[in-house]
């Protein structure tokens, strides 16, 4: 009985080692082994870029990323391919393509958002049929958005371009028919709103309609949604499947922004996706 007594007793106290050995391998866990915050910051243009950018913020701030949006950026592919910034949202692809040779710029597209219909506004006339010979419009001397501006022209029978022109890219040179002998004048984007009242009519990106706080309901005619020019977010190759991007993506992506887009901007703005 002895022997039995000091058996039992060794097998408890080896019990009770094992138990204290297990419960310190299972240490409880503390606030410092919560996921760390990402940051991520995006170059944008105000509006709508910024706008819906910051419309997305508690979304991914729910998520473990803190969205940064940085505006007032005059070259925003440059300061992506160099770091300054990781994405930006501002161009469509045919621009993009324009420059990304030039500047080296090694780039790949996170996603496709929005759609800006270009329009054709005028503080002198109400109808295109009130368009006389000679009158003069301001469009673009950006090369892919000239193209732009001159193929929604060319789809109201007011020019005819040239054949074989598929790289996005015309002047006023490639027109081979211009029946009403339009005046056309190539400016910096930023100088066509400044500059419409003093021609019959400027051809206007929505974003410059939008900040200066034009009705887009005015335009004349537009360019309609299906439309190649839609308005991108871009990354370095390589980095599109971060964690953070995909989360961003998917954000930007969701029938939430498709609502808050359609509710905010109407005609002006269209979902892309």
């Amino acid at each position: 009985m002895k022997i039995k007594g000091i058996l039992l007793s060794s097998i408890l106290s080896v019990i009770l080692v094992l138990g204290g050995c297990s419960t310190k391998s299972s240490p409880v866990a503390s606030a410092t082994d919560a996921p760390k915050e990402v940051t991520i910051r995006v170059a944008a243009d105000l509006v709508p870029h910024a706008e819906i950018l910051e419309h997305i913020k508690p979304t991914l701030a729910k998520e473990g990323v803190k969205l940064e949006i940085v505006t007032g950026v005059e070259q925003q592919n440059e300061a992506v391919r160099d770091k300054q910034v990781d994405a930006n949202y501002f161009q469509h692809v045919p621009y993009l393509q324009s420059v990304a040779g030039e500047i080296k710029f090694d780039y790949a597209v996170l996603a496709n958002v929005h759609v800006e219909p270009i329009a054709l506004y005028s503080t002198k006339i109400k109808s295109i049929d009130e368009l006389k010979d000679g009158s003069k419009i301001l469009i673009t001397n950006d090369p892919s958005n000239e193209y732009r501006m001159l193929v929604l022209l060319q789809s109201k029978g007011l020019i005819k371009l040239k054949d074989g022109l598929t790289d996005f890219k015309a002047t006023t040179k490639d027109i081979i028919d211009n029946p009403k002998k339009l005046e056309f004048i190539e400016v910096d984007s930023g100088l066509l709103v400044r500059n419409l009242p003093e021609v019959d009519g400027a051809i206007i990106n929505t974003n410059r309609v939008l900040e200066a706080k034009i009705d887009p309901e005015t335009a004349l005619f537009r360019e309609d949604a299906k439309s190649p020019y839609g308005n991108i977010v871009v990354v370095r190759k390589g980095e599109e499947n971060r964690p953070e991007f995909i989360k961003l993506k998917n954000a930007l992506l969701s029938d939430d922004v498709k609502k808050f887009i359609e509710d905010k901007y109407g005609v002006a703005v269209v979902p892309a996706f």
